[in-house]
Formats: structure tokens, C-alpha cells, sequence
């Protein structure tokens, strides 16, 4: 767990005097189980639960549920989906959108592909 916080911190995903409570681990674990798929992309591999206000700004929201989005780490359409929607790129960013940006993002990829050639007038 100590690992765990360095790394956050290294990457600016919390700040170093913001210690986890005690109760995080079971709360994240009750939200993987209720929301298991990634909000943007809907995939399963490499959860993350993310927090929509975030936990280094305001440290009371962090056992909220309704301050958790579950995010992926899986890069399955080529990109981080923890990190391009839920922190604009930069895990030091915040998106204040984040909850509808996923959405929009959910929609998008569940539209199917129209070929390339069905878009060329021949």
C-alpha cells in the first residue's frame, strides 16, 4: 500500500501529506462491485476508481459514493481512459466533466464504424 501511495503521488494523482482512510479499501471494493465496467469504454480489465471531486482538494468526499466513477487503465481503444477523460491527459488535471464526458465518450464507441469507402462519393 505504502508502494501504491508513493506511486500516486510521483504521478500526481494525490499529494504526499493526503493519507487514505482506513475504510477506502472496502469502500472501493462495495463500488467495483456495484459498477465493474469501465464508464467510458465499458471495458474490465484494470479498474480504476476514480474520484470525481478529487481526494487531494476535498479529502471529506473520499468514502462518498456519489464522488466515484469507475475508470479503466486498459488502453482497449488506445488510450487510458483513467487518464484521457478522468484527468484530461495530466492525472494532475481535473475534469469537472468527468461523469458526462463519459457518457458522450460511452455513446461514441458504441456507435459501429461506417467504412471508409461508404464516405468517398465515386
Amino acid at each position: 500500500m505504502i508502494l501504491k501511495h508513493v506511486k500516486d503521488v510521483i504521478q500526481g494523482k494525490t499529494s504526499l501529506n493526503k493519507k487514505r482512510s482506513s475504510k477506502w479499501p472496502n469502500v472501493r471494493k462495495k463500488h467495483l462491485e456495484k459498477f465493474p465496467t469501465c464508464a467510458v469504454c465499458s471495458g474490465t480489465k484494470k479498474i480504476e476508481v476514480h474520484h470525481i471531486q478529487p481526494f487531494n482538494q476535498k479529502p471529506e468526499l473520499e468514502l462518498n459514493f456519489n464522488n466515484l466513477i469507475s475508470l479503466c487503465e486498459d488502453k482497449s481503444y488506445g488510450v487510458c481512459c483513467h487518464l484521457f477523460v478522468g484527468h484530461l491527459g495530466n492525472y494532475k488535471n481535473i475534469n469537472p466533466n468527468v461523469v458526462n464526458d463519459s457518457k458522450v465518450w460511452n455513446d461514441k464507441l458504441k456507435i459501429k464504424a461506417v467504412p471508409h469507402s461508404d464516405l468517398v462519393d465515386e
